[in-house]
């Protein structure tokens, strides 16, 4: 199993990042219970991974029977984490003064977009509205386009599922020292802001314009793009080093000395057009051919089922099939307690007494 197991944490059912945080510890190899609502859920459980490796239990937090039974829990749990709204918990009673009391040693981890504090805390909103907020979204888009949206990944899972995961296991760390446990505020926007850090250390350096599509990173440079093939398909290239961006020359066959000034950014948008032309002299295939495994710094553009069966990907077993299901499987890699999948996502309430029995929380909750 995995470095979290004998962790036992408390997911109190949510969207988005909660649940995929949840998947990231289990996978790990923690015991996550996930407290379940009464009302039907937006994805159907049996297709949803990021409920892999959990029990489930449903629990009605509005009536005295359900508290006392997720109190009965908390008692015995390493960690809980929520992504409510700002008081919402406290509204219930769940409130980690609530739960704290009852063990102190608690890590309580709070999963919003806002944070629990601020002029915006108690306010509606999505991924797209956090990283608007945070700059990141403004740094995203073609040059004279408005920005792009890019999926759900910066601010749910990138600055919100993974920067909780991190707080949790960080101070799940430290109360092995202090013996006490701590309230974790994640939010997207803290988060998303967080990952915008080394684009604030090029803009103070005059290396980063705040003109989307015009710098090194974002598509303003030939080098860092990605072009359409002849078959309609796309790939990537990515040779920032001057002595990889001469391997892409080479290989490609074109002029050294019209695309010699590689970080001239006068000259971007001209040989942009010229590689355009370039990548539609063939197929997606033909180019792999040509570039992939090279130092080019190359790659195909890939849809999800053309992922999971690429060469590489199926060498590292990237993807596994869980319930019958293709999707990523457990991630980073370690030498000796290596994550694993313990089990397909279950239906919803399936584990009550399995849950009362292995956290030993009495006969009385059964």
């Amino acid at each position: 199993m995995g470095p979290l197991e004998g962790l036992k944490i408390i997911e109190v059912s949510g969207l988005g990042p909660g649940p995929f945080c949840g998947m990231l510890l289990a996978d790990l190899g923690a015991d996550v219970v996930c407290v379940d609502r009464e009302a039907a859920p937006r994805l159907e459980p049996a297709s949803d991974c990021t409920r892999r490796g959990k029990r489930s239990i449903v629990l009605d937090l509005k009536t005295e029977e359900g508290r006392d039974v997720f109190f009965s829990l908390v008692e015995k749990a390493d960690a809980l984490f929520e992504g409510f709204r700002p008081g919402v918990m406290e509204k219930l009673g769940l409130g980690p003064g609530e739960c704290m009391a009852r063990n102190p040693r608690l890590v309580y981890g709070r999963m919003t977009g806002w944070g629990q504090h601020g002029p915006l805390s108690k306010a509606a909103g999505h991924d797209i509205n956090y990283i608007s907020l945070s700059g990141a979204l403004a740094a995203i888009g073609r040059k004279g386009e408005k920005p792009a949206v890019p999926l759900n990944l910066v601010g749910d899972y990138g600055g919100g599922a993974m920067f909780l995961a991190l707080g949790m296991v960080s101070a799940l760390l430290e109360v092995q020292r202090s013996g006490k446990g701590q309230v974790i505020d994640a939010a997207m926007t803290d988060g998303s802001a967080l990952l915008m850090s080394v684009f604030y250390s090029l803009q103070a350096q005059g290396q980063w314009h705040t003109q989307r599509g015009s710098n090194l990173l974002d598509g303003g440079a030939h080098f860092y793009d990605v072009y359409e093939t002849s078959d309609g398909k796309f790939v990537s290239i990515g040779p920032l080093e001057p002595s990889l961006y001469t391997v892409l020359l080479e290989k490609l066959g074109v002029d050294q000395d019209e695309f010699g000034s590689q970080y001239a950014q006068e000259s971007w948008p001209g040989l942009s057009s010229r590689l355009e032309a370039v990548f539609k002299t063939r197929s997606r295939d033909e180019w792999c051919e040509l570039l992939e495994g090279t130092d080019a710094c190359f790659a195909p553009v890939l849809d999800l089922s053309e992922a999971a069966q690429h060469p590489h990907n199926r060498a590292r077993k990237t993807h596994i099939e869980v319930g019958g299901m293709m999707q990523p499987a457990p991630a980073p890699r370690f030498s000796r307690t290596q994550p694993e999948v313990a089990f397909a996502p279950h239906e919803r309430g399936a584990d009550l007494a399995a849950v009362i029995k292995d956290w030993g929380i009495g006969k009385n909750h059964e």
